[in-house]
């Protein structure tokens, strides 16, 4: 899949998304350093959220009630308005990320939100988990003929079908489905990674990838492991500094390992390869074989007092061991030798 200047697959180092979310604590300077800063660390695309408090939600309709929950107790259009990235920010923080050859994009939750960053002629659409159930907004986000990456958190395997359905049928050729916890954070034990491969197997025709929720950069790596090819990872500078999902995001130094560790994860998957390597040859010097430990005099018997079993490799393979055992020696042979046919 070509997704801007990016080719993602398989066969590619995996593309890592830092995801600023609302880690901007409503400080477009902030925001813009944050970008820096996942350039420096080697991220390869900064992702937005285009939404506004009145799009996601009504005042009033929801207050959180789960004790533990990041945001308990907070009245939903109120935590909205904080975390969302006003809509006059994203041309600079694109133009920011793009200056650092970054790809730039976000995820739209509502059709006008689709409008106005084609307007900023974005290279990719996100699906966030909790709309992919929203058919309206794929069929808009898949009309703009633009790759689609789909988060599917608390979702139902027969929901992310449909989505995916409704995608292409609207258009939508380019799709990475990404395996997602819906929890904030999300602990390795409810990540569930082996969905990764599950999931290419169910859609071949997609990419597969992690969005990723917990803690460090071990899910991450052995999602790349298992197939993924693409890692989305919220980031801000520093978790002390607050923000609505600062709790559960990368610095940057852990950014930097991120960007460092999959790629070697993704390099060391390689392919089925059995037998002796060329960057192995040097190395099956150091085998074992058969040398003689003892002074032998001609006509002598081997025994497991005059022989053993030592690195290098020169004598005779361990294997023959056994077989020398009783047998004499044709000439005299001093301790230190590597044992060979012409010697018995």
């Amino acid at each position: 899949m070509q997704l801007g200047s990016r080719l993602i697959g398989p066969d590619q180092p995996p593309l890592i998304i830092a995801e600023l979310s609302g880690n901007h604590n409503q400080d477009l300077n902030r925001g813009l350093a944050i970008v820096d800063a996942m350039a420096a660390a080697g991220a390869h695309a900064i992702k937005l959220q285009t939404y506004t408090a009145d799009t996601m939600t009504l005042p009033g309709a929801h207050r959180i009630d789960d004790p533990n929950s990041l945001w308990y107790g907070r009245e939903l259009h109120e935590l909205y308005q904080e975390a969302h990235t006003p809509w006059e920010w994203h041309r600079p923080l694109f133009e920011r990320a793009r200056q650092h050859g970054m790809l730039a994009f976000s995820s739209p939750f509502d059709e006008s939100a689709v409008d106005f960053l084609e307007a900023l002629d974005v290279p990719a659409y996100k699906i966030a988990s909790f709309e992919n159930t929203d058919w309206p907004l794929l069929r808009r986000v898949a009309a703009t003929g633009k790759p689609v990456i789909m988060s599917t958190g608390a979702s139902q395997l027969s929901e992310v079908a449909e989505a995916v359905q409704v995608l292409r049928e609207a258009g939508c050729r380019d799709l990475v489905l990404l395996k997602c916890t819906s929890t904030y954070p999300a602990t390795p034990q409810n990540t569930n990674l082996r969905t990764i491969p599950h999931f290419q197997q169910l859609f071949p025709d997609c990419l597969v990838g992690l969005s990723d929720h917990t803690a460090g950069v071990g899910a991450s790596v052995a999602a790349v492991a298992l197939g993924a090819c693409v890692i989305e990872k919220h980031v801000t500078l520093r978790r002390a500094d607050g923000g609505v999902d600062s709790a559960f995001s990368l610095e940057p130094e852990e950014v930097a390992s991120l960007v460092t560790e999959t790629e070697r994860a993704w390099q060391a998957l390689g392919e089925v390869q059995y037998g002796v390597q060329r960057a192995e040859e040097k190395s099956r010097l150091y085998k074992r074989s058969v040398y003689v430990a003892q002074d032998i005099k001609a006509g002598e018997v081997f025994t497991k007092e005059n022989l053993r079993v030592v690195r290098p490799g020169d004598g005779l393979a361990p294997r023959y061991f056994d077989q020398l055992l009783g047998k004499p020696a044709r000439q005299d042979l001093g301790a230190g030798t590597p044992l060979t046919w012409q010697a018995l």
